[in-house]
């Protein structure tokens, strides 16, 4: 690409975000938010292949910690694409028996793997809206035994 080019085009973009309406434009610094906590349970002590709740609702440029826990005998998956394609991962925190954070996990995350009376926390930023009816556990006979939900972001 010339720099004449590129000159051009930033002229242009330039242009184009002094047309945009002043209430498009974001208030205050997103990276001071104190955290939405949203609690999801997957499975249940009964076994149950379900999550809990079934259907997740955030809306874009709200900070959010998605507390995933399982009080299953079994390990689960919380897998979402439309999600993963939706959200800024700030990061994933584990967890130890004690509550206290014993890893940080930075960048893209596509799936969250979930052992036995374990607890993580997604800490994320939606960006984009949609229905996302994607939420599933893909262990193999999970999602056909109902492990399934929804992600509604606004």
């Amino acid at each position: 690409m010339s720099s004449s080019f590129k000159r051009i085009l930033l002229m242009v973009v330039a242009c184009a975000a002094c047309m945009l309406p002043v209430s498009s434009l974001a208030a205050g610094d997103l990276t001071n938010q104190a955290p939405i906590e949203i609690t999801v349970q997957l499975g249940n002590e009964k076994n149950a292949l379900a999550f809990f709740p079934e259907t997740i609702t955030m809306e874009t440029g709200k900070l959010y910690k998605l507390v995933l826990t399982n009080p299953s005998p079994q390990k689960h998956y919380f897998s979402s694409e439309g999600m993963a394609q939706g959200v800024f991962t700030r990061k994933v925190q584990v967890n130890g028996p004690d509550g206290k954070a014993i890893a940080e996990i930075k960048g893209q995350i596509r799936e969250i793997e979930v052992y036995p009376g374990g607890k993580t926390e997604w800490w994320m930023v939606p960006v984009k809206t949609g229905n996302f009816s994607d939420l599933k556990c893909t262990i193999p006979g999970h999602t056909q035994g109902g492990m399934t939900g929804k992600i509604i972001i606004k």
